[in-house]
């Protein structure tokens, strides 16, 4: 009797762990036969998000191309699938999020990811004109070096990423050097991760639209040693408000003092202004901003992204116009040979653009304004980073 009931209950688990197993085979057959596909990009440019998730309750999509917060709410199917749609877009590389129930999530269904500083996006790219120089194309390509180096101004061991040229291994040739600054809440990594630079470059280089040059891409955080490591240390100036020591100025001091130093030291670069840029967006344009008035011989190429003289600023920094007239002109008489401005229309900080621009026309000072439409994204950065090193070292 014991022999048999054993025997039942044997079969009874065969026969619910054959049943699993089959129901489980069903389930990621099905999958396989219908995965859900997001983002699906249409040959109109439309794009289609979709995220399986039956008991949430309200589920938004934010992306780049819609400006600084704002959202679209998805459409719940019956059966637990959320959808919407949108566009057509133009070509770009567009990033973007959903919110589920409040809550910030990534694309479950897409296996691309970026970092933008303290947090992760999703994202993709819209193939065509707009979106060229964002691809890998066949050619010789450059080298992006992960360069610790000592920082005595700052009182670290810093790291900053630099760009060789294609060729430049097997080359005796000196190279003029173009520095390139991230913005708030960003590091070192931005610009190669977020901005794509390095294959920008390549293509620009390699299409003859642009000069080999070394890119130097820096942490502009006077308190970090590196990307998501933050140094203990306390700076002489840190008390002065801003984020990320953003007013205090002392990374523009380090770049001056220990950056620029090193790079002419460790690497075939030319020197003297004419063979020196610099550019660098939001916090990035304010650090170009302060460095080339307090060195107005050091830098020929000069281009300031999505940043100007800020008035009420919601970060606590002071008005750097103020006071900057003797600056200006110095700037002015040293001549650089090519000086951007570049904004987005819809961008927060245009208004502080707009008090640039003011403050120089009084003082006579002649510049190149760049005007795109959309607001303080990567969108427009890599667009006048593809604009901008093509005027470089000619």
């Amino acid at each position: 009797m014991k022999k048999q009931l054993r025997n039942t209950k044997a079969w009874s688990f065969l026969l619910v762990l054959g049943f699993s197993l089959g129901l489980a085979h069903t389930i990621s057959a099905q999958f396989r036969r219908n995965p859900v596909v997001s983002p699906e990009i249409h040959a109109d440019n439309k794009v289609t998000f979709r995220v399986y998730a039956p008991n949430a309750n309200e589920i938004n999509l934010a992306g780049e191309w819609m400006g600084q917060g704002k959202s679209e709410p998805l459409v719940k199917g019956d059966t637990g699938l959320w959808a919407i749609t949108v566009g057509p877009l133009e070509p770009e590389l567009w990033g973007y999020n959903f919110t589920v129930d409040g809550a910030y999530a990534l694309d479950a269904s897409n296996a691309l990811v970026k970092r933008d500083g303290v947090r992760n996006i999703s994202f993709f790219m819209i193939k065509g004109k707009g979106s060229d120089l964002y691809e890998t194309k066949h050619g010789a390509k450059g080298m992006v070096s992960k360069v610790w180096y000592e920082s005595p101004t700052l009182g670290l061991t810093r790291r900053m990423y630099v760009y060789t040229p294609p060729g430049y291994e097997n080359s005796k040739d000196s190279y003029p050097v173009f520095y390139l600054l991230h913005g708030g809440g960003g590091d070192e990594d931005a610009w190669t991760e977020l901005g794509v630079a390095p294959t920008i470059m390549d293509n620009l280089i390699n299409s003859g639209q642009a000069k080999p040059m070394i890119v130097v891409m820096t942490n502009g955080n006077p308190d970090q040693t590196a990307a998501g490591i933050e140094a203990p240390a306390k700076l002489p100036g840190q008390e002065v408000p801003g984020p990320f020591g953003m007013a205090n100025k002392k990374f523009e001091e380090s770049l001056v003092k220990d950056v620029v130093p090193y790079i002419e030291s460790h690497y075939r670069a030319k020197k003297g202004k004419e063979n020196r840029a610099l550019s660098g967006l939001s916090m990035g344009g304010w650090q170009t901003l302060n460095t080339t008035f307090d060195n107005p011989t050091m830098f020929d190429y000069i281009c300031v992204m999505s940043m100007g003289f800020v008035k009420d600023s919601p970060f606590g920094l002071p008005n750097n116009g103020e006071g900057r007239g003797k600056d200006i002109d110095a700037l002015k008489k040293a001549n650089p040979k090519v000086y951007w401005i570049a904004c987005g229309k819809d961008d927060f900080l245009y208004d502080s653009v707009v008090n640039l621009r003011n403050t120089l026309d009084e003082h006579g000072f002649k510049y190149k304004y760049v005007e795109s439409t959309g607001g303080h994204t990567w969108a427009n950065w890599r667009i006048y980073l593809s604009q901008f090193a093509p005027v470089l070292f000619k």
